[in-house]
């Protein structure tokens, strides 16, 4: 199955088999891929599979998609190992996949702790995001107990307006977090404005309800 490699950054934060015959890019979170970033326009670019094969579309976007450094003008099918560049996120297209790397899964949380979190990529049907080491926040306690939010963001936003809000900033391989409203701590202890890096297993609390633990996966 075909499968596009995705990163940010030289980063790599994902992967997601082409299960669909249209596949959908762009800012926007009800996308099939969301690339959260403001040189990205809101409906991007679209995928078409067709049998063994697949073409990228662009959609009227204002940076336009580049196919190997060429900008796309209409359809363009694409080979293996070409590269995808949209706004600042490149897409690395393999033709095959192997099936192994097909099976796995992202689990989004949901409620008011997954505002920032692009739930369009959950998994409902094979071809979701999989996971390459993106770190998450385990809930450890709270009405969303058992969920995860993936760290895939470059910001990724937590908590409850008016009670406590968190902010998780990526930085290559590192992650910090941040306060932005309410009481917010971090291992037990105030957590500022200031970033703070975080380290596995570090907890965050949110208004004293919620507990969030810092896991890579």
């Amino acid at each position: 199955m075909p499968k596009m490699i995705i990163s940010i950054d030289g980063t790599v934060i994902g992967q997601m088999a082409l299960a669909k015959d249209r596949t959908t890019l762009g800012r926007r979170a009800y996308n099939d891929i969301v690339l959260d970033n403001l040189a990205v326009s809101g409906e991007h670019a679209v995928l078409h599979m067709r049998g063994g094969e697949v073409e990228i579309e662009d959609l009227n976007s204002t940076n336009g998609t580049y196919v190997n450094a060429i900008v796309v003008q209409k359809q363009q099918k694409l080979k293996d190992n070409d590269v995808i560049e949209i706004g600042g996120c490149r897409l690395h297209f393999r033709a095959r996949s192997s099936a192994a790397s097909d099976t796995g899964s992202t689990r989004a949380a949901r409620g008011d702790y997954a505002a920032s979190v692009p739930l369009s990529a959950a998994p409902t049907e094979a071809g979701a995001l999989l996971e390459l080491g993106i770190p998450v926040l385990r809930v450890l306690s709270g009405t969303d107990q058992g969920q995860e939010v993936p760290l895939q963001k470059v910001v990724t936003t937590i908590g409850k307006p008016g009670v406590a809000v968190a902010v998780v900033t990526r930085r290559r391989q590192s992650y910090l977090a941040s306060t932005i409203m309410g009481g917010v701590t971090l291992n037990d202890a105030p957590l500022g404005a200031e970033p703070v890096g975080l380290q596995e297993g570090d907890v965050l609390e949110l208004g004293g309800a919620t507990r969030m633990q810092f896991v890579r996966v």
